[in-house]
């Protein structure tokens, strides 16, 4: 049962991987035998995931510092793994960015744009990037982690939800042009985890406590909670699984707050 969830051999980008649900995913793949390229912005905070992982048994891990909002530093990124491994096998879409907190009506142009093209654009760059040699090899999966968001609306992170929405569809679209080629491609939706970029939604007591009159299973989620699902997609469990989200949220979106 355990070869079902075998990366051995494997590798894999994950962006946003320095910190939070990118950092369980890298750490979780490359204990399964994947090989991994740490990415984010930062050098330092590259070298120093990729240093922690390679202290462990398992696969290896590089860093290859890289902005999302960038597409010259993203074919940097995607030449980069291939030089280290000689292929791309799994690609995870993780970073993201939400620079506004409140109403759509007070969100400035460029910070709706930020968002749009970290979130979203970003994604549709790097499945352009890794398809055409896993279409070569007729094999491939892409994760993009989205949100429970993207199912809702909301007055405080809505641009925020649409990008996550349309994760869904971009998604569901790649699914059917690159599925003829057995690439899978789908989605993981959190609910609400304790993360640092989620924290405006968490630290505050009286948020949080609202939070948990919704989740059946009373608690918050941790960044380990959404790798498991990241593992399942990429590896031989989920080789019949493509266009679909799984949701990891405690049960938030099957209940209502309170009743």
């Amino acid at each position: 049962m355990t070869a079902l969830f075998d990366l051995t051999g494997r590798s894999a980008i994950v962006t946003g991987s320095t910190r939070g649900i990118g950092q369980a995913i890298a750490e979780e793949f490359a204990a399964h035998g994947a090989n991994v390229v740490i990415s984010s912005r930062r050098t330092e905070a590259c070298e120093a995931t990729a240093t922690a992982i390679n202290a462990r048994s398992g696969g290896r891990a590089i860093p290859i510092a890289a902005s999302v909002a960038s597409k010259s530093d993203l074919q940097r990124l995607v030449a980069g793994a291939r030089d280290a491994f000689g292929h791309v096998d799994i690609l995870v879409c993780n970073a993201a960015t939400n620079p506004h907190y409140g109403p759509m009506s007070d969100i400035t142009d460029e910070q709706f744009e930020k968002v749009l093209r970290n979130n979203i654009l970003s994604a549709h760059w790097l499945a352009q990037l890794v398809a055409p040699e896993m279409i070569q090899r007729r094999d491939g999966a892409i994760v993009f982690i989205s949100s429970v968001g993207g199912y809702r609306g909301s007055s405080s992170i809505g641009a925020y939800n649409l990008s996550k929405a349309a994760d869904f569809q971009l998604a569901r679209n790649l699914a059917v042009e690159l599925g003829p080629h057995n690439i899978r491609v789908n989605c993981i939706a959190p609910g609400l985890i304790r993360t640092h970029f989620s924290r405006a939604l968490w630290e505050n007591e009286a948020n949080a406590s609202k939070a948990l009159e919704a989740i059946p299973l009373q608690r918050l989620g941790e960044a380990r909670d959404v790798a498991g699902a990241a593992v399942f997609l990429a590896s031989s469990a989920g080789r019949y699984i493509t266009g679909q989200s799984i949701v990891v949220d405690g049960g938030s979106t099957v209940t209502i707050g309170g009743i």
